[in-house]
């Protein structure tokens, strides 16, 4: 559990999780009473010190999201916002009540051009709002944060006269919001440092950046320097206009760079990318591909240069493990920047082994299609080598078929093979005609493979339409697909089967070839 009393001197770092709040007022990313639930849920499991559920005031839905995650939250605490209103305060006390560790979290502005503009009070008004209102949550909840709205624009000596108010009235942390994302990561430390001079260091102090200088992350690491020791912060920077600080990027930055940033959180950094995967689907806001830590591209490689490094030594181009964070490995990514050595590496993942000559060949047309498409898949890799397989794979071919089946018991099938200049004839029985043309394909063709797909395809019209068969073999991981075409749908299902197992046997042969040729590779040099 987190220190709830974490001051300047400890190294603990309380995340204050504020997604299903701040991140729910980015423009367009309502999210439903199920998704804040279950996203609640996983900022639970992920050991988030706090979420702050909701604004329990802003309506009747709100309220209720905020009260059933009071009840649910097993580890987190349980915030609901209210403004400095007594309303505010009241309901988000009911919403939080039930929680085992529940925080209201009142807020107030102190800048200048927010005094004048939107709360039209003067400095005085403003310091007696604090009182009665952080005094009120307090006869509530024993755990009240208090937040300046627009800190980083109020004068320091005010900023400082309104959080010595909050803390006489009950405030147990102190909250200095950079709203505008306005600061710069210097000042925003130098406000700290002056504030815990000025008002001590009995309570928490907490960061609250939003990034609209592309600097949310910087200010909030920034703050920590300057003695704060909560980070509010939400998945995937989810926030007001340009959002907020990243948890996922502030708890791996402390995480990375512990020798410059002394700091340690208790989340549980595995769960990083799915938190980020259910608030992309609940907000129907895509991350960015490459986002720091849970972009697509956040752990792939397209440069010869860095996949070289990659295949050799990790370190090289990464400075996290991807499954520190959820990510199940690094991805290579094949384009026209890639090298040979990642070319032949994917080739062997594809269960493809080449000899030198004929990996030169297919790495050419490799960049030649590269050159063309911007995206190249796996498919289309096996599909620039299915020309050299082909040739091998032209070892058995359909004769002829004949099939008995009825009602009268096992279905039989009688089939001529030429395999490798040989004819074969072998019958099989099955459960069904299908069956008994496999099982006499496999007589003479044994292998181990299961078939996973069969499909059949009208092409023409009509009681004679030609028909086309799809089949699928599955064999330790590998996949090969044999098309076959017929007036009898029974002669294009055993062609379609026979294309298969050629395939499955031709790359068995050209990996047994590859091999062959690294031995005497090996013993030439010996």
């Amino acid at each position: 559990m987190s220190n709830d009393n974490t001051t300047a001197g400890d190294n603990h770092v309380i995340i204050f999780d504020t997604t299903l709040r701040d991140g729910e007022q980015s423009a367009g990313a309502t999210m439903t009473h199920d998704e804040k639930v279950q996203i609640a849920e996983a900022l639970d499991e992920m050991k988030v010190d706090v979420i702050e559920a909701g604004f329990p005031i802003a309506s009747q839905g709100d309220f209720e999201a905020v009260s059933e995650i009071a009840r649910k939250m097993q580890f987190s605490i349980v915030a609901g916002l209210a403004r400095a209103v007594p309303g505010d305060i009241a309901r988000a006390g009911e919403a939080v009540r039930h929680a085992k560790r529940p925080r209201i979290h009142t807020f107030v502005s102190t800048s200048p051009i927010h005094l004048q503009h939107q709360m039209r009070a003067s400095e005085d008004e403003v310091v007696e709002i604090i009182e009665k209102t952080v005094a009120q949550a307090r006869g509530l909840v024993d755990d009240v944060e208090w937040s300046a709205m627009d800190a980083t624009r109020t004068p320091l000596e005010y900023l400082a006269r309104c959080v010595r108010q909050a803390i006489a009235s009950g405030a147990t942390t102190i909250n200095l919001p950079d709203t505008v994302g306005y600061a710069t990561p210097g000042e925003y430390r130098e406000m700290f440092e002056y504030i815990r001079r000025e008002c001590g260091d009995d309570v928490v102090y907490s960061t609250h950046c939003h990034n609209d200088l592309g600097l949310a992350v910087a200010n909030s690491l920034a703050g920590l320097e300057g003695g704060a020791r909560q980070v509010e912060c939400t998945i995937n920077g989810l926030g007001e206009r340009a959002g907020n600080a990243a948890l996922e990027e502030v708890v791996m930055a402390l995480r990375v760079r512990g020798d410059r940033l002394p700091y340690t959180t208790g989340i549980d950094a595995k769960q990083l990318v799915r938190a980020s995967k259910l608030v992309s689907v609940a907000s129907g806001f895509q991350v960015q591909y490459n986002k720091a830590i849970v972009g697509k591209n956040a752990f792939a490689h397209e440069s010869g240069i860095h996949q070289d490094g990659m295949l050799k030594h990790a370190e090289t181009y990464e400075i996290m493990r991807p499954e520190d964070v959820g990510v199940r490995s690094t991805t290579l990514v094949m384009g026209k920047h890639s090298g040979r050595h990642a070319f032949k590496t994917k080739l062997k993942e594809l269960g493809f082994e080449l000899g030198d000559n004929a990996l030169q060949d297919a790495f050419r047309r490799f960049k030649d299609l590269a050159d063309r498409k911007k995206n190249v898949y796996d498919e289309d890799i096996e599909a620039l080598l299915e020309d050299q397989i082909q040739e091998v794979a032209e070892r058995a071919k359909v004769m002829s078929l004949t099939v008995i089946a009825g009602t009268g018991g096992p279905q039989k099938a009688i089939i001529v093979m030429d395999v490798e200049g040989q004819h074969i004839t072998k019958e099989a029985t099955g459960s069904g005609p299908v069956d008994a043309v496999f099982n006499a394909v496999k007589a003479i063709v044994p292998h181990e493979a299961k078939l996973s797909l069969y499909q059949v395809h009208a092409v023409t019209e009509g009681t004679d339409a030609q028909a086309e068969v799809s089949v699928r073999l599955e064999h330790n991981g590998r996949i090969e697909s044999g098309r076959g075409a017929d007036v009898d749908t029974l002669v294009a299902s055993a062609k379609a089967y026979v294309a298969a197992v050629n395939k499955l046997q031709a790359r068995r042969r050209l990996h047994a070839q590859a091999e062959a040729g690294a031995d005497s590779t090996v013993a030439a040099a010996e």
